[in-house]
């Protein structure tokens, strides 16, 4: 029986990718309830291959006892492509079939950022329209509470 393909996600961060593996399916049940690799073997080998304009790098093979899991590829270049695969085997199964190709651009410190620079920006423009909000409401600018005269009560 092959093993695979597990299920990869890959997100950006500042110079790295972070790889979420979700370890493939078996057909084998005990008592009716499906089996799950981790339930058989107890521990998975995996490989993840990096791929980029450099070539293909096969990283340190590692193990795993858990059905999802991540791990993080650090120390890339910025804005530059980078894909992965993932082939999971067992000491006892080795047997398998890679993942297909995810690819995502590794982000750059700068942008990162420039982006809490964005947020922290926009949260102090939005403190300062509701302090002047709250001033013009309390000196009576807005919704003005104003009494009838006495003969239209």
């Amino acid at each position: 029986a092959y093993l695979g393909p597990p299920e990869v996600n890959i997100t950006s961060c500042p110079n790295c990718i972070n790889v979420t593996i979700k370890l493939p399916t078996t057909p084998f049940r005990n008592r009716g309830k499906l089996q799950s690799l981790i339930d058989i073997y107890e521990e998975l080998n995996y490989d993840i291959t990096l791929k980029s304009q450099d070539g293909e790098h096969k990283r340190p093979r590692q193990t795993t006892t858990k059905e999802v899991f991540s791990t993080v590829i650090e120390e890339l270049y910025p804005s530059r492509n980078y894909c992965v695969s993932v082939a999971v085997s067992a000491s006892l199964n080795k047997h398998f079939i890679p993942s297909p190709w995810k690819c995502a651009t590794a982000d750059s410190e700068a942008r990162q950022g420039y982006h809490e620079a964005a947020v922290a920006g926009a949260l102090c423009v939005s403190a300062v329209i509701a302090v002047v909000l709250k001033c013009a409401h309390s000196a009576g600018f807005i919704l003005q509470k104003f009494s009838l005269p006495q003969t239209l009560v």
